[in-house]
């Protein structure tokens, strides 16, 4: 595993060996079955039985910081667990600590006490490799402010987790079933024609949708989402969250969700309320009759 993303952009990624050579039968499919076929890529190519119990799990997560001679505090003590296929919000006024929470939790940023257990590995307590390799394939990030590299186009960001992923042979190898797997994606996404743009040719929402599929692209289990249309315009944030909430159920992944909007909070199964670095309430949403 190579934990850190190399510049050979040759290719772009997904998971997958070798490509499958045309026979004169294959050749013959109708471009109905063909359609069909594409639209369910980049989607787990397996179906399996749900995961139960917890995902992962906050226990006494601290975090504080020097600042001069002074040390400022931001968590204090939190206590969570969020179970496979979850949808859940956080919500608190700003200054609350959600997002350093979340960092902590997307193992970017360790704690100054506490642990983080994801599917029961204590993931801070790993070598610095193997929570790097952990965080690329179980966690994906969409964050506010996109976080795209300026110098790829849409289709190498999207499948910029499986470069990192991989060793410079096995992307080289692979690179023909990663690039389709992320132009399938984005197709879905509704940029097929912006694949080779950059994200300074997209709009806010074309390049929301580039991170969303750059942050799902290894089908992880979990999916951090801070503020993810907090960038954009309500129409085409609004466009953003059914995408969101659409990937979550087809693909049966758990969802964390940072936000301000009570609205949508709501849209989820629990509630998680944060206020002066602590959790301070946790509340089920009520299920429709």
């Amino acid at each position: 595993m190579n934990p850190t993303a190399n510049n050979d952009l040759e290719g772009e990624p997904e998971t997958g060996g070798a490509r499958t050579v045309p026979t004169e039968a294959s050749s013959e499919r109708t471009a109905g079955t063909r359609a069909t076929e594409l639209a369910h890529r980049g989607a787990p190519s397996t179906v399996s039985s749900p995961k139960t119990g917890n995902l992962i799990q906050g226990v006494g997560l601290r975090k504080a910081f020097k600042i001069g001679d002074r040390t400022l505090e931001i968590l204090h003590g939190v206590d969570l667990s969020i179970r496979h296929g979850e949808v859940v919000a956080m919500v608190g006024t700003s200054g609350a600590g959600k997002s350093t929470l979340l960092h902590v939790l997307g193992l970017l940023d360790r704690p100054s006490e506490g642990k983080v257990l994801l599917e029961g590995a204590d993931a801070w307590s790993l070598p610095t490799a193997a929570r790097a390799e952990l965080r690329n394939k179980k966690i994906g990030f969409v964050f506010q402010f996109y976080h795209l590299l300026p110098e790829l186009s849409a289709v190498e960001n999207a499948l910029l987790p499986a470069m990192i992923a991989e060793s410079r042979s096995e992307f080289r190898r692979n690179k023909d079933e990663h690039f389709e797997r992320a132009s399938t994606m984005l197709h879905r996404f509704g940029l097929g024609a912006r694949l080779k743009h950059r994200p300074e040719q997209l709009s806010g929402g074309e390049r929301q949708r580039v991170a969303l599929a750059r942050a799902l692209f290894l089908n992880p289990p979990l999916l951090i989402a801070d503020e993810p249309t907090g960038n954009l315009d309500s129409v085409t944030g609004q466009k953003v969250l059914e995408l969101l909430f659409e990937e979550q159920e087809r693909r049966g992944i758990t969802l964390l969700l940072v936000t301000h909007d009570e609205r949508l909070a709501r849209r989820c199964n629990r509630i998680l309320h944060m206020g002066d670095g602590m959790m301070i309430r946790d509340s089920a949403i009520p299920v429709p009759d």
